[in-house]
């Protein structure tokens, strides 16, 4: 499974300008298409948009050294993607306009990769997902059941960036707490496969 606009040409209609005239690159992802962990953040960068993939420039980075750190492997273990396939212009937030109408490409994503666990990056990604609006200080690090998988809400790494102490209670420390309650339960699974997940079925 080769995920690329190419592969998945109905993605070339899913950017934020509403419209292929623009011409906008579309960031599908990174990672194993066949991973058991999905993390989905919000939008592409500039460093997304310049390369046309996922989560490569400074918070791609802090998100690798995190997940090597619980002992996830960022290439073989994780697919990782993002709610919006295009930049928003100036880097904004992207509108709930923009979320709702990238989201059935999204979902067309997960049923492909068919993770077991998927860590959504922050409140917008948690919005889009869910249709939950709430801070994700209050959230994260807490299992939520969608759709036969298992969520958590977790930091997204721009604001492991803005808050770099490593001091524990901290949002770095907690993040990687959170991601432990992954790779423990990945473990688990691993040992168990969930039934329910593996029987999803969508209309």
């Amino acid at each position: 499974m080769n995920f690329t606009k190419d592969s998945v040409p109905e993605l070339s209609k899913c950017c934020v300008c509403g419209t292929e005239k623009s011409t906008p690159k579309v960031v599908v992802s990174r990672g194993n298409p066949r991973a058991r962990l999905m993390v989905i953040g919000e939008a592409p960068g500039a460093s997304e948009d310049n390369l046309g993939v996922a989560f490569v420039g400074r918070s791609g980075k802090v998100l690798d050294k995190i997940l090597e750190r619980v002992g996830i492997n960022s290439k073989s273990e994780v697919f990782i993607c993002n709610v919006v396939k295009c930049r928003p212009p100036k880097n904004r937030r992207p509108t709930r306009s923009e979320l709702r109408t990238a989201l059935p490409w999204l979902i067309k994503q997960i049923d492909l990769v068919e993770p077991w666990i998927i860590a959504l990056a922050g409140a917008t990604a948690v919005e889009a997902v869910l249709g939950l609006k709430a801070p994700i200080s209050r959230i994260r690090g807490n299992w939520i059941t969608w759709e036969g998988r298992l969520i958590m809400p977790i930091f997204h790494p721009s604001y492991l960036l803005r808050n770099p102490s490593l001091a524990s209670g901290k949002p770095i420390s907690l993040t990687i707490k959170d991601f432990t309650k992954v790779r423990n339960k990945l473990n688990e699974l691993e040992k168990t496969p969930p039934l329910s997940v593996l029987q999803v079925k969508r209309p």
